[in-house]
């Protein structure tokens, strides 16, 4: 068989990218054991803070100058980086901030990390470094990851601004760290002072619920310890750990970060003392520079909240912020397949705003139906997470109401919509459905969460209708269970339902459906009971 030029150019070209992808696994190892191995050897070096030199040696290697030789006889280098994230292109302190540790510990390295290239550039001084994370087509992969470029133990991250004037601020927290012994504290901060103060937070996040809830914990105390932090301040962490994250130095820094160690159960001590200073204050000369420091915050957060899969923060002071969907935008998920949306695939529950619009459609909508006259009723899983939750099912994604057909005509908004679609005052959309003989109502012409209306009517004593769907619960049943309909609780109001609605849904599901919760169809996705 005779190979062609261009064949063999790009079987060449397939082999140069494969030794490539080889060597730079092999750095990336090797630089990981590197790292570990120097962890290892500084803390069999060690000494305590009281031995000879004290805290110098817990940078330096114990028994040796700063950079010199410890007492095994290997060359011991600095232990930990300092690393400045969080700063603006068009205002910064970084060349101070970098000056200020350099001034005090000429010996350690000082990394500031940036997406892009700032702008203007950053000057800075012998000793200090930028590190740019957007990778370049001209240069190997690893000149932008920054494991590659911190070869100590333990890193300092460092807001803007910050200084160091006490030499052996950072020893202390390196003892701290250790003294933890590798527990759940893997990370240690210090305050800054002339900043704002900074409290101590309890963070759980609650991936399947798409949501983060932050409260207050004990602080103010040397050595209160929480899973984040409020407010500035100077956190050691290891290395290893930091880089063991899925997404080490994105931005917002401490939301990033105290996510991350949260889900692995991890905490951090907040210590009284030492504490750092901060010169500049404010860390914006004008207004203008603070509110524009402000929008890119904002819009930090939600791209980080976004990428992380939280549409929902509860913060310590009650207050809420969203990142989901709106009545401006579209829904967070897609058409539904197989009566299993997508999240289920993805161990999740229905997102947190999708569940507020559903809630605030169903409110309209009973509001309106009770107006004018429309016997209604809860139906389906709507009824069913009535009777177990008193609200929505937690991954349901509609809301199903029965209503008598008869009773269409005493609303305007119903009868209306048979040649078409209504949007009302309220940005409501009402509508015919195309999918058989029953309305629909949307929370918005942008975002179609809706509440389903199933008109049934009696012939000889049982509800009936029409048309009916493929679900096994669309089923006839005897109008006793709606004479008379009863008040129950749904979603923060009192709606109307069954008489008797064990019997009503065990009818039309099952028995034991209310104990045995279950997702729509088990055959696609089924619910590990477990984790409820």
């Amino acid at each position: 068989m005779r190979i062609t030029f261009c064949q063999g150019l790009l079987s060449g070209a397939i082999i140069l990218n494969l030794l490539i992808l080889y060597y730079v696994s092999r750095a990336q190892q090797q630089m990981m054991e590197k790292r570990k191995e120097l962890g290892r050897g500084t803390r069999r070096a060690a000494l305590p803070a009281s031995g000879v030199m004290g805290g110098l040696g817990l940078l330096a290697g114990a028994g040796a100058e700063p950079g010199g030789v410890g007492v095994d006889g290997h060359n011991r280098g600095p232990r930990v980086t300092v690393l400045l994230r969080e700063f603006e292109n068009f205002e910064n302190y970084v060349g101070d901030v970098a000056n200020s540790f350099l001034h005090q510990r000429p010996e350690i390295p000082f990394l500031a990390v940036a997406d892009t290239s700032p702008y203007p550039p950053l000057v800075l001084s012998e000793g200090a470094r930028l590190l740019v994370l957007s990778p370049s087509p001209d240069q190997p992969p690893q000149a932008h990851r920054p494991e590659f470029h911190i070869q100590t133990e333990f890193v300092l991250l460092v807001p803007d601004g910050v200084e160091l004037e006490q030499p052996r601020a950072i020893e202390r927290l390196i003892r701290e760290l250790e003294g933890e012994g590798g527990g759940p504290v893997r990370l240690v901060a210090a305050p800054v002072l002339t900043r704002s103060a900074v409290h101590c937070l309890h963070l759980r996040v609650n991936l399947r619920e798409w949501t983060a809830t932050y409260s207050p914990a004990a602080s103010g105390s040397s050595g209160s310890v929480c899973t984040a932090l409020q407010g500035d301040a100077v956190v050691l962490i290891r290395a290893e750990d930091l880089f063991n994250l899925s997404v080490p130095l994105a931005r917002p820094l401490f939301s990033s970060l105290f996510t991350q160690t949260a889900l692995r159960g991890w905490k951090v001590k907040l210590l009284e003392s030492p504490c750092f200073s901060a010169n500049h204050r404010p860390l914006f000369s004008s207004a203008h520079n603070q509110w524009k420091a402000d929008t890119r915050l904002k819009e930090a957060t939600g791209k980080l909240m976004r990428s992380f899969g939280l549409k929902r923060l509860l913060l310590s002071d009650g207050k809420e912020q969203w990142y989901g969907c709106s009545k401006e935008t579209p829904r967070c998920f897609g058409t539904v397949q197989d009566d299993t949306p997508e999240y289920l695939y993805l161990d999740r529950w229905t997102p947190p705003c999708c569940l507020r619009a559903l809630r605030e459609t169903t409110k309209y909508v009973i509001n309106i139906l009770e107006s004018s006259g429309v016997r209604y009723w809860l139906e389906g899983g709507t009824l069913l997470g009535a009777v177990r939750h008193q609200d929505i099912i937690p991954w349901d994604y509609d809301v199903d109401l029965g209503i008598y057909l008869e009773d269409i005509p005493n609303c305007d908004h119903l009868k209306n919509v048979d040649s078409g679609s209504l949007v009302d005052a309220n940005g409501y959309v009402w509508e015919r459905a195309v999918e058989g003989d029953f309305y629909r109502v949307q929370y918005s012409e942008a975002n179609h969460l809706h509440v389903d209306l199933w008109p049934f009517y009696p012939r000889n004593g049982v509800m009936t209708k029409d048309t009916w769907t493929e679900h096994k619960q669309d089923v006839e049943f005897p109008e006793h269970f709606l004479q008379p309909l009863v008040p129950m609780t749904f979603a923060g109001i009192t709606a109307y339902g069954p008489n008797n609605p064990r019997a009503f849904l065990e009818l039309k599901f099952g028995e034991g459906v209310i104990e045995n919760p279950q997702y729509p169809n088990p055959l696609k996705k089924r619910l590990d009971r477990s984790k409820l």
